[in-house]
């Protein structure tokens, strides 16, 4: 049982701009007989925490812990959990479970970890889950034993991104209508991009076309079977086209609001026009990076009044191209049974974007690498 002096190390948000600490915290306790608390082994730093991380994304006071992506072990169970036990093998879903609400919507209009609140982070040693029946996704093994050569095989990598980022990129096929042997265009090939790509690859695309200006991002997509397209090396548009003549069945819009133009400099309505101008007459668009709402500067987030909104568009364009387009968070608790079977049965690998390893003490240094695109998807492992 914990004990309140007890204190864990994690990775917080303390309201600076292009900088995160580790710091000691009080060790989460139980506090709703719902509740479960996970000792995490594997947390992973994500796109959307760079929000929080460049200033951008305004949020409750600071400090507070970052991170929504993890798998650990149950250490630790309330009264009124019945499906887990002390030692399970779990996935965190940035998600909260509803618990007795019922809405059927994804839940992240009711929070999600790593945003403050008492919620807490996955980038810490230890995570309070309310109603965690329902909020924690069991797995068989966070290892795999290969039948041929009896080698043991860790399926953390793997496994954490089903935390967020497969979902999401699961979800933005979803979102675009996307059916087997549609051609697509993912905008952004970051980690949701990537998995977007490899998921329609997984899916039965016919052409998978990954849009972004990063060798080495570009070169991952390549290694799965996308076709890489450098927005900044020629118009991605011209690109595209010059392949697909009438278009591409479905594209995704993989970034968000910090989405950037062939100067490099942000534009957040640049991907919803080359959506359109790629996407086939009655085509499906869909759209999982985040937007932000406006906001002021504050000691929460300083740089937010740097961000543009709202985003504009041509409804005309729209129209007259008869396309739908759904757009939203993805919920990876709905999503779990069919993934987490692809990722025990060995029929997916999607740890295959993780690029390093690090201790919870080396997270400042990685978050500014992964800011600067230097590395493409970084975990957090503890003792």
């Amino acid at each position: 049982m914990s004990i309140l002096n007890e204190t864990m190390r994690a990775v917080v948000w303390q309201g600076n701009a292009y900088n995160v600490a580790v710091v000691d915290l009080p060790m989460p306790i139980i506090i709703n007989q719902t509740d479960a608390i996970v000792r995490m082994s594997t947390a992973a730093i994500c796109g959307s925490d760079l929000h929080i991380y460049r200033g951008t994304n305004s949020g409750p006071p600071v400090p507070w812990t970052l991170g929504h992506e993890g798998v650990g072990y149950v250490s630790q169970v309330g009264a009124g959990v019945g499906s887990l036990s002390v030692g399970d093998p779990v996935i965190v879903p940035f998600n909260l479970a509803e618990g007795h609400i019922h809405t059927g919507l994804t839940t992240m209009m009711y929070g999600g970890y790593g945003n403050g609140g008492d919620l807490g982070g996955t980038q810490a040693e230890y995570l309070r889950v309310p109603f965690a029946d329902e909020g924690l996704i069991p797995v068989p093994s966070l290892n795999y034993t290969d039948a041929t050569t009896n080698q043991t095989l860790s399926l953390e990598n793997d496994y954490v991104m089903l935390s967020d980022i497969l979902a999401t990129g699961w979800a933005a096929l979803d979102f675009a209508g996307f059916q087997p042997g549609d051609t697509i265009a993912v905008f952004g090939s970051g980690p949701v991009g990537l998995m977007a790509a490899y998921a329609a690859i997984l899916r039965g695309a016919s052409r998978v076309y990954s849009v972004d200006y990063v060798a080495e991002r570009l070169s991952l997509a390549e290694s799965i079977g996308a076709i890489p397209i450098d927005f900044v090396e020629a118009d991605p548009v011209d690109q595209i086209m010059a392949l697909e003549p009438n278009g591409v069945t479905r594209s995704v819009d993989c970034v968000g609001y910090e989405q950037v133009n062939r100067n490099l400099t942000v534009q957040p309505d640049v991907i919803t026009t080359n959506m359109m101008a790629v996407t086939s007459i009655g085509g499906g668009m869909g759209t999982v990076g985040v937007y932000n709402r406006p906001a002021s500067n504050s000691t929460v987030a300083p740089r937010a009044g740097t961000i543009r909104e709202p985003v504009p568009f041509s409804l005309a364009n729209f129209f007259f191209g008869e396309f739908t387009w759904g757009a939203g968070p993805s919920n990876p608790i709905d999503l779990a049974p069919q993934l987490v079977q692809l990722v025990a049965s060995r029929r997916i690998t999607p740890g295959f974007i993780v690029e390093d390893e690090i201790s919870i003490e080396d997270a400042p240094d990685a978050y500014a690498r992964f800011e600067r695109h230097e590395t493409t998807k970084v975990v957090i492992k503890f003792d």
